[in-house]
């Protein structure tokens, strides 16, 4: 009997997303080739390395590694499957940038051959399948590539968006459920063919362009419901009202699920992903692009906020606790923390503290600010005001105690007992 072949699989960006998929794909069985631009990362992930914080990660990287199922390179080979996970950006006007997407389609080009699968699972602009498509045929016009009627292509090109939780990714990439779009049926399933290798959640075939805008609309729900949180806070920030106990009350409703607000909303996707819809459809989007405002609005308020508590306790050190965009991950993409906090260290200086139990070091922006990493223990002996800009796990074990001498601004509602959190504002140390 012939050997079963082994499946080819080149992942083509190793960030927070990539490496994930590529060391589940390989502990599947499949050979997979990592391709980064950066050599730093290659040397890592060939090490048995990982460049990236994710719970337990660094184990199954090591573990594919060493048993050859996984490396790294500069340089695209012959596969049989081709995934893209490279960022797609937004530009200063808010319009996405796909420029990486098909630089990385264009690398494909060369080794491609009959009977190869290419997906998309970066979030991108509706349509943006099709021209990953178009890419590949100009520079392949020997092959046969999809088009709506056509059943005889020789390259199949589809979609398949991940919707994973940072701290969460190595279980949600197999438990959860996948969208797979192909341009044609026929892609589609060959792409959900390569998918049931390592998926256990439902699988469940469209066309591509159904398939981002699913991803985008996922986005987008969720940023208009955290805009509404936030936007509550404001409210209830100018009237004296604790919005935690509000939002815990309103709650109890069998029917209202507020969630939780926060210094604003980070990470590459939420607070990006909106402004695709928009930038397509920009007279039809008005609550989308009230929401994005809303919640880029909150990152200002909590500033303000936090400069009048800074102002109220002059010359006092001031901790600012945590840069993540979200709890227990090292993920700063356009974290509302990291905002916050570098701009307070601009305007204040030596006085700032930062906290990030997920950071080896102070990201640039805080070169020449004169601030200053430093441990929580650290931050609590020495600093008399607390900034809670993250809802790192560390933070929230520190007990009153430890904290009722501090003058605090807690923006993630994780010290429900700290005295004065309504007036918090104007609370000055005293002796």
């Amino acid at each position: 009997m012939a050997p079963k072949h082994q499946t080819k699989v080149a992942v083509l960006g190793l960030g927070y997303i990539g490496l994930p998929t590529a060391a589940v794909v390989a502990r599947s069985g499949a050979a997979v080739l990592g391709i980064d631009i950066h050599q730093t990362v290659v040397d890592t992930v060939n090490s048995g390395g990982v460049h990236i914080e994710e719970v337990d990660l660094d184990a199954l990287v090591q573990g594919v590694v060493q048993r050859g199922l996984l490396r790294a390179s500069t340089q695209i080979e012959r596969s049989d499957v081709f995934l893209i996970a490279v960022p797609t950006p937004c530009d200063d006007d808010h319009a996405p940038d796909i420029s990486h997407v098909l630089a990385a389609a264009r690398s494909i080009a060369p080794v491609l051959k009959i009977g190869d699968v290419v997906i998309l699972e970066s979030t991108s602009p509706v349509g943006t399948t099709e021209q990953v498509r178009d890419a590949l045929e100009v520079l392949r016009p020997d092959l046969k590539f999809p088009h709506a009627g056509n059943g005889a292509a020789e390259i199949a090109v589809a979609y398949c968006p991940e919707r994973v939780l940072p701290g969460r990714i190595l279980v949600e990439l197999i438990d959860n459920d996948r969208c797979i779009g192909g341009i044609t049926p026929r892609c589609a399933r060959k792409a959900l063919a390569f998918y049931r290798t390592f998926v256990r959640g439902a699988c469940v075939t469209t066309t591509a362009r159904v398939a981002e805008m699913v991803k985008l609309s996922e986005n987008a729900f969720r940023d208009v419901n955290i805009a509404f949180a936030n936007e509550l806070s404001i409210v209830a920030d100018t009237m004296g009202l604790d919005v935690w106990e509000v939002i815990k009350l309103a709650n109890r409703h069998p029917r209202v699920n507020i969630l939780t607000p926060g210094p604003g909303v980070g990470g590459h996707c939420i607070a990006v992903d909106p402004w695709f819809i928009v930038s397509a459809a920009p007279e039809q989007t008005p609550l989308i692009r009230t929401a994005r405002e809303v919640n880029d609005k909150k990152i200002h308020h909590v500033i303000a906020r936090a400069t009048a508590l800074i102002e109220a306790n002059p010359g006092v050190p001031v901790a600012c606790l945590g840069l993540a965009f979200k709890a227990n991950i090292d993920d700063f993409r356009e974290s509302p923390a990291r905002l916050v906090a570098a701009t307070l260290a601009r305007k204040y200086g030596s006085r700032i503290r930062i906290v990030e139990p997920y950071a080896a070091q102070l990201p640039r922006e805080f070169e020449g600010t004169g601030a200053s990493p430093i441990d929580l223990d650290a931050a609590l002996e020495d600093c008399g005001v607390l900034i809670v800009l993250v809802d790192h796990d560390v933070f929230k074990s520190v007990p009153l105690a430890e904290r009722s001498r501090h003058a605090v601004y807690d923006t993630r509602g994780i010290w429900p007992d700290q005295p004065g959190q309504v007036e918090q504002v104007g609370l000055r140390l005293v002796g």
